[in-house]
C-alpha cells in the first residue's frame, strides 16, 4: 500500500472539479474513494442539554477524512471515559465532499518508458476532503452543566488531531 501524502500537498482551497452524479456519464470523477468517517453523531441526541463546545477552525484549508476519523474516535473516547455513554450528544459538522487526486509518477529504473508526464493530467482519486471556511464549526458537543470540562479536553484532543489552527467556543444552550 503506497504512503500517504504529506498534507500540505493538498492544503490550499482550489477550484474543485470533483461532480459526482446519479448519473454515470455526467460525473467528472469516474470512481470515488470511500469515506472513512464512521459516525457523524455520537452520544443522546434526544436530552436537553445545557452548554455546548464547539471546536472552530481559524484557517481556510481541505482536512482529509483519515484526519476527521482520527479527531472523532480520539474525542469519543475522552467522552465516554469521563462522562459515560449517553451524557453527551457529540456531532461531527462538516463531510469531505471533496474528491483529492494525483498523477502517479513512476520513479527508478525504467520509468522512463512507461510514465506519460503532466499532458492533459487529471489523477487517480486516492481520497476525500472536506474544505473549511475561517470560523467554520468542525465538531460541537453538548453536555450538561457539571462536564463542561471534560467536554473542553475532549475538544481540545480533537482539535491536535486536525491541521488547522482551532478554537473551543463554550456558549450556554438558551431554552
Amino acid at each position: 500500500m503506497a504512503r500517504l501524502r504529506k498534507f500540505n500537498a493538498y492544503r490550499r482551497l482550489e477550484r474543485p472539479y470533483t461532480r459526482k452524479s446519479k448519473k454515470k456519464g455526467k460525473n467528472y470523477v469516474r470512481a470515488f474513494p470511500n469515506n472513512k468517517v464512521v459516525m457523524f453523531d455520537m452520544g443522546d441526541p434526544k436530552r436537553d442539554y445545557d452548554y455546548q463546545v464547539d471546536l472552530i477552525s481559524k484557517d481556510p484549508l481541505q482536512i482529509r477524512h483519515n484526519s476527521i476519523e482520527s479527531a472523532r474516535q480520539t474525542a469519543n473516547k475522552a467522552l465516554e471515559k469521563a462522562l459515560g455513554k449517553n451524557q453527551y450528544h457529540f456531532k461531527i459538522r462538516i463531510f469531505p465532499h471533496h474528491v483529492l487526486r494525483e498523477n502517479p509518477l513512476a520513479a527508478g529504473a525504467g520509468a522512463d518508458r512507461m510514465s506519460t508526464g503532466m499532458k492533459k493530467s487529471f489523477g487517480k482519486p486516492i481520497g476525500l476532503a472536506a474544505r473549511i471556511r475561517t470560523g467554520q464549526k468542525l465538531f460541537t458537543v453538548k453536555v450538561m452543566k457539571g462536564q463542561v470540562k471534560a467536554a473542553q479536553d475532549a475538544m481540545k484532543r480533537a482539535g491536535h488531531k486536525v491541521p488547522c489552527a482551532c478554537q473551543i467556543a463554550t456558549s450556554q444552550i438558551a431554552k
